[in-house]
């Protein structure tokens, strides 16, 4: 699932590899599948992009943002993107191809679900898009404590779980289930306490860890779960995974546990992520 460290990796990898390419096809659902979803009608991609010239790619939140002049090709969620330099063996399942003067490939399949959504710059209105591209990344450096603060600092997420405030409504774009995991357990909360129960050394301690982990997970190319451009995994080995259930923390020693919590799972380790909640409080 493409989250906010891969999209950045994504983007940064298209920029190096297929700036200033001018596509010449474009195939659209040469397999096709019932979760890949499309702008408008696919088979008007070709007339969208022949012609055109790549720009640049730029994240936005766990979105692949790509612009061709005036047309914006956008990825996301479980889109597996590959490039294929002149000769290369293309995936042979794939649900969409684009194709350059230079005789290189950038091909998209979807893995479960996944938008490849093309379309005129300023045509999609799509909220989710939209809330992406206007909020503030935590790579930039107006991603601050007060910024933070603004966020959490509302009176319906005061009960809240910190799960859903950090990974749900969009209010960090990009920080998805996946990349929590790490982010709590490095700042030792429960996925299912709730927000009304940090105190502000805890506050601050997850302010440093959304800050820390996310650019750690981008600077190692992204998870090792997850494809990068050139058919590779990334390099970051989360301590908190399906592959880490059962084995011992690094940190207390206790034994990694799974909850299904929220619709998805989840990953902690109860001894250095207690939940705190109304016992806690009342033991105050």
């Amino acid at each position: 699932m493409i989250e906010l460290p891969e999209a950045s990796v994504l983007c940064q990898q298209l920029n190096e590899s297929i700036k200033g390419k001018k596509v010449i096809a474009v195939e659209v659902n040469r397999h096709p599948h019932k979760f890949a979803w499309f702008f408008g009608d696919p088979e008007q991609y070709q007339d969208r992009l022949a012609g055109k010239v790549f720009t640049e790619a730029n994240p936005c939140g766990g979105l692949v943002e790509m612009h061709y002049e005036d047309v914006i090709v956008l990825f996301g969620d479980a889109i597996i993107l590959t490039y294929c330099k002149k000769g290369q063996p293309l995936p042979e399942i794939r649900q969409l191809r684009i194709s350059f003067a230079d005789g290189s490939d950038l091909v998209a399949c979807v893995r479960l679900y996944g938008g490849m959504w093309c379309f005129q710059e300023g045509t999609n209105d799509n909220p989710y898009y939209l809330v992406a591209k206007e909020k503030i990344s935590p790579f930039d450096d107006r991603f601050d404590r007060a910024y933070f603060d603004s966020l959490i600092d509302q009176p319906d997420v005061a009960l809240m779980p910190v799960k859903k405030v950090l990974a749900t409504e969009q209010r960090i774009p990009g920080l998805g289930n996946g990349v929590l995991q790490d982010i709590l357990w490095k700042a030792m909360i429960n996925p299912k306490t709730k927000m009304k129960y940090l105190d502000d050394a805890e506050r601050a301690a997850l302010f440093t860890a959304i800050k820390k982990v996310l650019v750690e997970i981008r600077d190692k190319g992204g998870r090792d779960k997850e494809f990068m451009l050139f058919g590779d995994y990334g390099g970051y080995h989360p301590v908190l995974s399906s592959t880490t259930l059962g084995t011992i923390c690094p940190r207390c020693g206790e034994p990694i546990q799974k909850i299904n919590y929220m619709g998805g799972s989840n990953y902690f380790c109860p001894g250095c992520q207690p939940e705190k909640g109304a016992k806690y409080e009342r033991r105050k």
